[in-house]
């Protein structure tokens, strides 16, 4: 016997002193509804209701036992509320914050498509650890090294004039001594790669072919370090598909070659969240998109 449906059908005889009236306010067939009844006085073994007059009326069995039904019908109906609250509950997903608005949209209506609410909330490298530790978001797509990663975009550096064929080498911006009173020219990183795989592996590379340490400078936004690159002729690190979106001239860093990268993987604050852990497979194209990743790949082992 369904106890919620029985005691719901009790309440509405109950409270319209017809079996009629109360079944057509339940949207139920009379029958159902005299059937439900009948087996929930079976179940409690008393009568409930009053059958011998037209209208129909409460035992006093029933008088004791309608609050309690009532109560059991309302935290049912409660019940089905939270669990459809639950259900839409947004899936926070902290992501970088460079991300193409479009390629964003196109991420959540992947996800939509697969029954999970998206809500992207951009941030920082390090922000997206702390959120995701914390609790704050869901899940988090976390800067990683490349060989720790699932999606990987490889980075190069992209100026304003066609530097012709072939990668750029970051030993051609040393400056000469004809460059004495100029100011040099510089490698712009974005906020996204101020991190030790790649700024780390950068300033390395900086340090050996002689460039001045203020020549490789993190920029606040991706927008500062365009505009001097388009200004003062300098590089910016970036990926192919942002130099293409900021028009600019793209090539791979020529000491360190095509495997330089960002790394990416999502990391889920509860591994028992079912959504957050479909993520992984169901979206992983959306998310390179977004990345700029050409396609999603397995973690090394």
């Amino acid at each position: 016997m369904d106890l919620v449906a029985a005691c719901r059908a009790f309440v509405s005889v109950s409270e319209h002193g017809s079996f009629t009236v109360g079944a057509a306010a339940a949207r139920t067939a009379q029958s159902v509804v005299s059937r439900r009844i009948a087996a929930l006085e079976q179940r409690l073994g008393e009568r409930l209701l009053d059958r011998s007059s037209r209208t129909v009326t409460l035992t006093p069995f029933g008088r004791d036992m309608l609050p309690t039904a009532r109560q059991l019908v309302r935290l049912a109906d409660r019940l089905e509320h939270e669990a459809e609250a639950a259900r839409r509950r947004p899936l926070r997903l902290a992501v970088p914050a460079g991300c193409p608005t479009a390629a964003v949209a196109r991420l959540i209506a992947e996800a939509h498509e697969q029954g999970i609410l998206l809500d992207p909330f951009p941030a920082g490298p390090a922000e997206r650890a702390d959120l995701v530790t914390s609790r704050q978001v869901r899940a988090a797509l976390l800067a990683v090294a490349p060989t720790e990663a699932t999606w990987t975009v490889p980075l190069g550096l992209a100026v304003a004039q066609d530097p012709g064929g072939g990668p750029i080498y970051l030993d051609t911006l040393r400056p000469g001594r004809a460059d004495r009173d100029r100011r040099p020219r510089r490698v712009w990183l974005q906020p996204e790669d101020d991190v030790p795989h790649v700024g780390d592996r950068l300033a390395r590379l900086r340090d050996a072919v002689g460039l001045r340490p203020a020549q490789l400078t993190t920029a606040p936004t991706l927008a500062t370090a365009a505009a001097d690159v388009l200004s003062h002729g300098d590089a910016l690190l970036c990926s192919a598909a942002q130099a293409r979106e900021l028009g600019l001239h793209w090539r791979p860093v020529g000491e360190l070659g095509p495997a330089f990268a960002r790394g990416f993987s999502l990391a889920v604050a509860d591994e028992s969240d079912t959504d957050a852990v479909r993520v992984r497979q169901t979206c992983a194209h959306g998310i390179a998109h977004c990345l700029d990743a050409t396609q999603p790949s397995e973690p090394a082992a």
